[in-house]
């Protein structure tokens, strides 16, 4: 049974990631300005593709989905046709692109509810075509094309034959072309700049009126920031609304700032002597007399498994973990916070005070990236949604 089921829904659980819809809105704004600034550099409009796989990276696809269309996106992109349908059933209304390869039987399901999803393949855009017969709807398709990934798509050097079986099919209308940068955010855009020659060796031989019309797009988040020559028709963004930038060296734009924050509150405090241990394995031994708090989540709701390493905030001050944290349970030194007390709030990330513990400390602890940390908080943290300045 679900908490909706109930008709008194229960109270949520004293660990949750709040999300500020204020700073989002804060945020779109600012990346709109900044396209305008390009645009009217580049003298194209560029269309902007809000990508919310994954469950918009843990914030919660439906909500990112409308705040972002609101703020101009003209597209959305998903990984699965489960999310694409969790966003029409959510009376989203626009075009939902879902990135990666479909089943036949997910293909059929695409054509029917409308979905755009990628052919990469001449025999497979066939099938397609058959579908689209059979159905008697036409499929909307975008091809990609790898220029160096290694993973979806047709190799460049082979992707015309593809693009001639498509044009070929009656029942299939393409309507755009994609290649992926496997490093556009770093120091170094060589390799970048590679991938990108090799897009436009494509789409600029003799045959290329074919495209007329078509969205060409080939930057992620550290191609819109870093590599405004790649932008063409249209650029796909996820992680930078959200207040995150994908490395530590890509541009900056004034003014963006995180809009999830985890938190938590005290659930036990316990006074240890010199000597006890604390948690499994028996990793912290106390040197002296210690104050801990407990605090009711741990690496079962995502937060990073860690030993001996990081910390949280009470009272805008940080607080040790101490031990290996459990599923449910941590435990965080607050000798030195004495004035901390049950049920106190306590900032997981997030900002307290003039203190914030940032996605990418998270990602340090256990030498992985941001993406993976937002995307790894578990369904059983409710997701709160803060539209004003005021407190929770």
């Amino acid at each position: 049974m679900r908490k909706s089921d109930f008709a008194n829904p229960l109270p949520h659980r004293p660990a949750w990631v709040e999300i500020n819809l204020i700073q989002l809105r804060h945020n779109l704004s600012i990346i709109s300005e900044d396209m305008q600034r390009h645009n009217a550099q580049d003298h194209a409009p560029v269309r902007w593709c809000a990508v919310i796989k994954d469950n918009a990276y843990g914030h919660g696809a439906v909500a990112m989905a409308r705040e972002t269309l609101l703020a101009g996106a003209s597209y959305l992109a998903v990984a699965t046709l489960e999310e694409a349908i969790e966003l029409q059933e959510a009376k989203i209304r626009a075009p939902i692109l879902i990135f990666g390869e479909r089943s036949a039987q997910e293909i059929e399901e695409c054509i029917r509810c409308d979905f755009t999803f990628f052919v990469n393949d001449a025999a497979q855009a066939h099938h397609v075509d058959q579908l689209g017969r059979q159905l008697e709807k036409k499929a909307m398709v975008h091809l990609e094309i790898d220029t160096g990934m290694s993973r979806y798509g047709v190799r460049w050097t082979e992707a015309w034959p593809v693009l001639d079986a498509i044009f070929s099919c009656d029942m299939i209308q393409l309507e755009g072309v994609m290649t992926h940068f496997a490093m556009s955010d770093e120091l170094d855009k060589t390799f970048a700049n590679e991938q990108l020659r090799r897009f436009k060796e494509v789409i600029g031989e003799a045959r290329s009126e074919k495209l007329a019309g078509k969205i060409l797009h080939t930057c992620n988040t550290g191609g819109y920031l870093d590599l405004p020559h790649a932008h063409l028709d249209m650029v796909r963004m996820g992680i930078l609304p959200l207040g995150v930038y994908p490395s530590k060296v890509c541009r900056r734009i004034e003014g963006l700032s995180p809009i999830m924050s985890v938190k938590t509150k005290i659930a036990a405090i316990k006074n240890i002597e010199a000597g006890d241990t604390v948690g499994y394995g028996m990793r912290y031994r106390a040197e002296s007399p210690r104050r801990i708090a407990v605090l009711p989540m741990g690496y079962g709701d995502g937060y990073p498994r860690v030993r001996n390493a990081g910390h949280v905030l009470i009272h805008g001050q940080p607080a040790p973990i101490i031990g290996g944290n459990a599923m449910d349970a941590m435990m965080v030194d607050i000798t030195d916070i004495p004035q901390a007390r049950i049920w106190d709030e306590v900032v997981v990330m997030g900002k307290q005070g003039d203190q914030e513990i940032f996605v990418h400390d998270l990602a340090a602890l256990i030498g992985t990236v941001s993406y993976d940390v937002m995307t790894k908080l578990s369904i059983r943290l409710p997701r709160v949604y803060s539209s004003s300045n005021a407190p929770l």
